[in-house]
């Protein structure tokens, strides 16, 4: 008695019309996966939500600091200056939560020692 081929079964039960909707489905899967490991490996991304609300693909690019933390909002590179700033604490929170010593996206610490707009006052 033969063993029966188990290869190719499913597709041999199935309506070609399911059969070709399946094809497409995993054609799409296929493409969808294709094109994000083109992205990853080419360090490319980019905010869907800006894109679907009308940005352009250019203002919905995804930026990552040196050490490959994503940059979000607030963390744009270069979006602030010292003078921005009423305290010093204020910029060091910023400077913080954008990274701190191993990434200054704002360069808000010219001397790299850590303390962000020193120059500003302090709060009391």
């Amino acid at each position: 008695m033969k063993a029966p081929k188990i290869k190719g079964q499913l597709g041999k039960n199935l309506d070609p019309k399911t059969r070709k909707i399946l094809k497409g489905i995993m054609g799409t899967v296929i493409g969808i996966l294709l094109l994000a490991l083109g992205l990853q490996t080419t360090s490319n991304d980019w905010d869907i939500n800006k894109l679907l609300s009308g940005e352009s693909l250019s203002e919905s690019k995804v930026q990552y600091n040196d050490a490959g933390v994503m940059l979000i909002g607030k963390c744009s590179p270069d979006k602030y200056n010292c003078s921005d700033f009423r305290y010093q604490e204020d910029a060091q929170t910023v400077y913080d939560k954008c990274g701190g010593e191993g990434s200054d996206v704002h360069a808000l610490d010219r001397d790299k020692d850590g303390m962000a707009c020193e120059s500003l006052p302090k709060r009391k």
